[in-house]
């Protein structure tokens, strides 16, 4: 057997040992408020199942018809995060998540946003949070050379990160839980499409504001809840993202809380932060669902030599189509920047001076 298939038999057992006790107890209770604005008035935004990894289990995402935050409602627990995120960013598929990520992490992508921050400050020390294997600070200091670039995730590849160089210290846990190590370190932070991972969003902006320096910048991208790709996509939009995704802030939602927690919001952008995958990545989803299943440990039994060839002859067959949509994103992505199909948004707030 070749290492791949060695390691997807090893891990079978555990994987299913943990599925004959069900998925309900990966959810917390479905909560009936917002857990930004506090109003009873939901409606269900978003059902899907796991499109990424297709382990067991059902989502849902509500949206707030009074503030418009949107939510996976009931919420996973950490035990349920756990399990949804395993073997995806780390492990057997690690190698599948860079190149899902790999049009978010471009070098020219990383380039433009460091020179959108440096409009502002010239950073004497920058802090990356969910850094990953820190692909943006490694762009980042050839453009700031005599910037310090720290990084900061729950993941062992931010330790990669600092042993190849790419930042100078690999801080690993959350930002909530070293907000106090951290405090007042750094006078730039940046959080790419971190704050729709976390728990509590609102928490991670009041460590942001402890972590940074007065008069640092923060700097975030998150996905557009607002964009019409997602009307027009829904549970194929690829930025749904779930279970991962937690939240899905609209623009206005995050400029008021910075405000409220003592920044001063000097830049905002729909237009360089959109990433141009919605089509193919809608494509490959569907293509991912309705293909013969691969291997994958939290499967009963690995498919038989017919399945995997049937899988690998379709998946020839499909090519072109996702090959067309691929091309089909760069084509419009000019265009689509500039109108609301934009899938993501950036915003760049300093902490004020006199803020407590």
């Amino acid at each position: 057997m070749s290492p791949t298939v060695q390691a997807v038999a090893a891990r079978r057992p555990a994987y299913l040992t943990e599925l004959a006790r069900g998925t309900e107890r990966f959810h917390e209770p479905p909560r009936p408020d917002c857990p930004w604005c506090g109003s009873t008035k939901l409606r269900t935004r978003l059902r899907t199942t796991d499109l990424l990894q297709h382990k067991p289990g059902t989502f849902t995402v509500d949206q707030c018809r009074a503030c418009a935050h949107s939510f996976q409602n009931p919420r996973l627990t950490p035990e349920g995060l756990d399990f949804y995120y395993r073997d995806f960013y780390d492990g057997l598929h690690a190698g599948q998540a860079e190149k899902i990520f790999g049009a978010q992490s471009s070098a020219e992508r990383h380039r433009r946003a460091v020179h959108a921050l440096a409009r502002f400050i010239e950073p004497e020390s920058w802090l990356d949070v969910g850094t990953g294997r820190a692909h943006f600070p490694a762009v980042a200091r050839k453009v700031l050379p005599y910037t310090s670039f720290d990084g900061l995730d729950l993941g062992a590849g931010v330790e990669e990160g600092r042993r190849r160089g790419r930042i100078e210290e690999a801080h690993r846990g959350t930002l909530r839980g070293l907000a106090a190590q951290l405090a007042g370190r750094y006078d730039a932070m940046s959080m790419f499409h971190h704050l729709e991972h976390s728990l509590d969003p609102r928490e991670e902006l009041k460590a942001a504001h402890r972590v940074l320096r007065p008069g640092g910048h923060l700097m975030i991208e998150v996905p557009d809840p607002e964009s019409r790709y997602a009307k027009l996509l829904r549970k194929w939009w690829v930025p749904y993202f779930q279970p991962q995704h937690l939240h899905f802030i609209p623009l206005a939602n995050l400029r008021a809380e910075l405000g409220a927690l003592g920044f001063t919001v000097v830049a905002v952008d729909r237009r360089e932060p959109h990433v141009p995958l919605d089509l193919s990545a809608a494509c490959a989803l569907l293509l991912g669902r309705f293909l013969p299943r691969r291997d994958d440990p939290w499967r009963a039994k690995a498919p038989g030599g017919f399945r995997r060839g049937l899988r690998r002859a379709l998946t020839y067959v499909a090519a072109p189509a996702f090959v067309a949509c691929y091309a089909a994103d760069r084509l419009l992505a000019p265009l689509v920047s500039r109108t609301r199909f934009s899938n993501a948004y950036r915003i760049i707030a300093r902490r004020n001076p006199d803020a407590a």
